[in-house]
């Protein structure tokens, strides 16, 4: 592709943000590079058996999204896919993603980024000066006009404050992060101290191998299932236009009543010892297929907050010991950081609060907005179409298109996101980059002129208008209209029923998607409700 500036881009990283990143940098015909520390693509998907500071998914692991709803806006996954991919199968479509568009060419494996700090001449030209080592182990300098940080939030553990007796325990202890698989935990009676994915994904492998698997919580949780009713992906039904701008005018007590209503159907969190008293949109949700049934089993039992270890035991807050315990999993989530960029002062993190504008741009850098950070939030819902759009907001403002508005809005919406979260979640080092899929996909696709002008595309195109208004919001949809339009586009909405389809059985047709019709009759119903009350 022939390049349309002469400007450098430096995207550090070859993950799940970095190469959507780089693909688009592409598109824009920017002179890009991308440093990958390792020898492969992939990231966190690319399976490490091994204990390393990198970050790594268990062998296990298999996605909490579903693969329409994961995929990039150019790139539908096979149709015989899992729905729920393995991880080996996610790591293999963001292998056939590079290979597809030619990108490994643009990366240059096995280079670390030691430091980056702004150039002498930063006040005029808003340039980056890169320290790197190479695949040769030589040391370089070089500059860059911009600089993209794709490296990801799961590499280093966060590791709770030690807890009474817990240097003279006897049993191992170890952070999920360097959780790999089963092995070695046959007969043993293990304690998982966190109820998160990572947690509860943790206690469901252990227990069918463990002597007894023990999960800690401190405030409980509302279980979510991967499959919605009639075997729907819950991300497919959940993350749809309509939904978003319904639950806008819908006060937050009756939608948290109806959902947490729907949850306790399938099992009743009281009885389970898990309901929290947050509500359940007042938290980033689990998703945990078989914790209830582990649970009903007997083999998986919910504990509070860990008081005190012994020796051998431990003795938790309700009273209760276990007075043999052989191993901890610290399923306590991450911590991220940005120390390659001037030493961390530049970005300065405090228990995950970090200040940036659409958790990318440092506001101290409003001048130039010439770096950023891609990927760095928690969504009801995918990531990656998340990183996706952050980067092509990036690269139209990179290219001199000017989307990100001056310093005082910047400051503005960083404080006003920074108060609504505080509002509505628990007050939790886990709660500090969370956002909602549509809500926000939508905000960066409005900065690059991909939003969809809907009265216009009713009238030219009602079929495709019902899809993208009622139906799951797909990625697909933001590359209709905006910068660097797809052709294929529209076909890989309208086919989006056919490959969840496919996935689980590719015998059969596709049957008419209910979902909208129980979606609007609820709408009714419960206009009529807000009408009686209000």
């Amino acid at each position: 592709m022939t390049p349309k500036t002469n400007k450098k881009l430096l995207i550090v990283g070859a993950g799940a943000s970095g190469l959507p990143s780089l693909r688009h940098a592409l598109l824009y015909g920017v002179d890009v590079t991308c440093f990958e520390l390792t020898n492969q693509v992939g990231g966190l998907w690319n399976y490490k058996p091994q204990e390393t500071d990198l970050s790594s998914v268990m062998k296990t692991t298999v996605i909490n999204t579903s693969k329409e709803m994961t995929a990039y806006s150019d790139f539908p996954p096979e149709s015989r896919m899992a729905n729920f991919m393995h991880n080996t199968e996610m790591y293999r479509y963001l292998q056939n993603y590079a290979k597809n568009f030619e990108l490994e060419k643009y990366i240059k494996f096995n280079h670390k980024v030691n430091s980056i700090n702004r150039n002498e001449d930063y006040e005029k030209t808003g340039k980056w000066k890169v320290n790197y080592t190479d695949d040769k182990g030589v040391t370089h300098d070089t500059v860059f006009d911009g600089v993209l940080l794709c490296s990801g939030h799961h590499t280093t553990p966060n590791w709770p404050e030690k807890f009474l007796g817990q240097d003279e325990f006897k049993g191992r202890i170890i952070h999920s992060h360097s959780y790999k698989d089963h092995r070695g935990y046959e007969d043993k009676v293990v304690v998982v101290v966190g109820i998160g994915n990572s947690g509860g994904d943790v206690a469901v492998e252990l227990s069918r191998i463990a002597k007894q698997v023990y999960l800690v919580t401190r405030r409980g949780t509302w279980i979510f299932n991967r499959i919605f009713d009639y075997g729907k992906p819950i991300d497919v039904v959940m993350n749809r236009k309509f939904l978003s701008d319904l639950r806008s005018i819908v006060p937050a007590w009756l939608s948290n009543t109806l959902v947490e209503a729907k949850l306790n159907m399938r099992f009743d969190h009281q009885a389970y010892g898990l309901k929290p008293n947050h509500r359940v949109f007042g938290a980033h949700p689990t998703v945990n297929d078989e914790l209830p049934n582990r649970i009903a089993c007997g083999t998986v039992r919910i504990k509070p907050n860990i008081s005190k270890f012994t020796e051998e035991g431990i003795l938790f807050e309700d009273g209760t010991k276990v007075e043999k315990v052989d191993e901890v999993v610290m399923s306590t989530g991450f911590s991220f950081e940005f120390k390659l960029v001037e030493n961390g002062e530049l970005i300065k993190v405090h228990d995950n609060q970090v200040s940036l504008y659409q958790y990318m741009f440092p506001v101290e850098l409003a001048d130039h907005n010439s770096l950023a950070v891609i990927g760095l939030v928690q969504p009801f819902g995918s990531i990656m179409p998340l990183s996706e759009m952050q980067a092509r907001v990036y690269l139209e403002q990179f290219t001199g298109n000017n989307v990100i508005p001056n310093k005082r809005e910047m400051v503005e919406n960083v404080h006003v996101k920074h108060e609504n979260m505080s509002k509505r979640y628990v007050t939790s080092r886990r709660h500090t980059i969370q956002v909602d899929y549509v809500d926000y996909i939508e905000e960066l696709a409005k900065l690059i002129g991909a939003q969809l002008d809907m009265k216009k595309l009713w009238k030219e195109d009602p079929w495709l208008a019902y899809k993208v208004y009622f139906g799951p919001r797909v990625p697909y949809i933001y590359r209709l209209h905006g910068p660097h339009k797809w052709n294929l586009a529209r076909d890989a909405i309208m086919s989006v029923d056919e490959r969840i389809l496919m996935a689980t059985n590719d015998h059969s047709q596709v049957s008419p998607d209910y979902t909208v019709l129980y979606l609007f009759v609820f709408g009714i119903i419960l206009s009529i409700i807000l009408y009686i009350l209000f």
